[in-house]
């Protein structure tokens, strides 16, 4: 067995990054990201309690 290393036997999309791969994905992602942590969403909801 030869000594290859991982980068050498792996396919291009293991080893490169997501914005190289797919630029408009990653800036997707990097933008949900900010929203995320910009600020809070809440959802509204109700609670009802039954009666005793």
């Amino acid at each position: 067995m030869s000594n290859k290393t991982f980068e050498s036997l792996a396919p291009a999309s293991l080893t490169q990054s997501l914005a190289q791969l797919d630029p408009e994905v990653a800036q997707r992602i990097d933008a949900e990201l900010a929203r995320q942590q910009r600020g809070l969403e809440m959802i509204a909801s109700e609670n009802h309690t039954a009666q005793a």
